[in-house]
């Protein structure tokens, strides 16, 4: 029992501080917001005022890629940022002391970081459709597995970059770069290439578009979608941890692991 409820404690804790990192700081929260939506303004007006009424037509499939690249931007910078952050107070340290360990804290609090950021990707959602008129189905028995996996490969993402940051430090343009390969993935066009269907994010995305514009339910999707779908997100997961815990360790060989 005194494990499990190291756990749950754990849990409670990371939970209400990314709570109240949300809440204390609402000028960021605030900007974060008005960052996404000024980006989304641009596409939306510019798309019409380029295309005119054609941009309507793939309007929906534009509202549900903008979701999951602000639910996925926001779940790598944060992983990313945590790692990046502690390394750069000269606090990591001071997790390995703990009981439970950094990569179980850090695991933990890419869960919470999930949660957050799926509430702030689902107000950026109910804003989109409110301006641009669209509906789009929402089942969350199809939604919220496809979700989570797709942005599993994102976590992966985050822990390498993490990993590289605690060996290499600053790695500010990296972050931003990958930012930018992440609206890339959630664009990919994945019908007739096979090979586009292997990258992050990308046969999530496919499946994603099917169920919120075209009403598929899970059961809908052929078998192999459904295990590229789960195998690319726990590939990428397993993969980009693997990158954070060999840094990690290389660092502690090479006694740079508190320094900056």
């Amino acid at each position: 029992m005194g494990g499990w409820a190291s756990y749950a404690n754990l849990i409670r804790v990371v939970a209400k501080r990314e709570l109240l990192v949300y809440l204390r700081y609402p000028v960021d929260t605030g900007g974060l917001l008005l960052a996404y939506a000024l980006i989304f303004g641009v596409i939306f007006l510019g798309g019409r005022a380029l295309v005119g009424d054609g941009f309507d037509k793939s309007l929906d499939s534009i509202v549900v890629g903008f979701f999951l690249w602000t639910l996925s931007t926001i779940a790598f910078i944060d992983v990313g940022k945590a790692i990046w952050k502690e390394s750069e107070w000269g606090t990591m340290e001071r997790h390995f002391l703990t009981p439970l360990g950094f990569n179980v804290v850090l695991l933990t609090k890419a869960l919470a970081t999930l949660v957050f950021a799926g509430l702030v990707s689902t107000l950026m959602l109910l804003g989109m459709l409110v301006i641009t008129g669209q509906q789009l189905q929402v089942d969350l028995l199809t939604i919220v597995p496809i979700v989570l996996l797709s942005v599993s490969s994102v976590f992966g993402i985050g822990f390498a970059v993490g990993g590289i940051s605690v060996l290499y430090k600053k790695v500010d343009s990296w972050l931003a770069l990958c930012n930018f390969a992440l609206a890339g993935l959630v664009a990919v066009p994945t019908t007739g290439v096979d090979l586009l269907r292997l990258l992050p994010l990308a046969q999530g995305s496919a499946m994603l578009q099917a169920a919120m514009t075209d009403g598929y339910r899970l059961w809908d999707f052929d078998p192999v979608s459904l295990l590229l779908l789960l195998g690319t997100g726990l590939f990428y997961l397993v993969a980009g941890y693997a990158v954070f815990v060999w840094c990690q360790r290389r660092a502690r060989r090479l006694a740079v692991l508190g320094d900056y």
